[in-house]
């Protein structure tokens, strides 16, 4: 029980949320019965932890982006063997793209600005926890807040996406950004 307990508190398994949130939002949904963002995340926590000597980075936010590459790798290895097609690296770039900006929106929705080393990372302390709430929100709010917050699409667009409509939408997010302001408040 406390090796479970240290496990969780070590600095690659409390990315764990965050990366299961852009995995989420990042698997082709063709594939949804055939690839599990679970999944994804474990096999890119568990490259992580083999290849932690190489890692040269300082800060916690270099931490995030180096397990965003990993995480990258491990979705575009898992859909290429999916397809068994040749490899095409204009695909696995695209989405490494949508992955970094994923990221950067939902980095930038906590906030715009970066005073102080301290101040980063206590930034970056609230991206976990945003990304761990985000993870405790029924799929349809989660889906309509990142869609609208990370992704920057319309209501309509949004409603396109779920197959709801707009008011639809509009009531999710409410209803999401409520759910959501409250978790954070309880942990705060």
């Amino acid at each position: 029980m406390a090796e479970t307990n240290r496990s969780a508190s070590t600095p690659l398994e409390r990315h764990r949320g965050y990366l299961l949130l852009l995995a989420q939002m990042r698997l082709d949904q063709r594939f949804q019965g055939k690839l599990d963002a679970s999944d994804i995340v474990q096999q890119t926590l568990l490259k992580a932890h083999e290849a932690q000597e190489q890692w040269r980075g300082q800060t916690p936010a270099e931490l995030a982006a180096w397990l965003r590459q990993i995480l990258v790798r491990t979705i575009a290895d898992a859909m290429r063997d999916l397809r068994r097609a040749k490899r095409n690296v204009g695909r696995e770039r695209s989405l490494e793209d949508a992955v970094a900006n994923s990221s950067c929106r939902l980095e930038a929705w906590l906030s715009a600005e970066q005073p102080s080393p301290s101040g980063m990372a206590a930034r970056h302390e609230q991206l976990l926890r945003l990304a761990d709430a985000l993870l405790g929100l029924p799929e349809p709010q989660r889906a309509a807040l990142f869609l609208r917050h990370c992704e920057d699409l319309t209501l309509e667009e949004i409603g396109e996406r779920l197959g709801r409509s707009p008011a639809a939408v509009a009531s999710l997010l409410r209803r999401g950004l409520k759910a959501l302001r409250g978790q954070l408040t309880e942990e705060a």
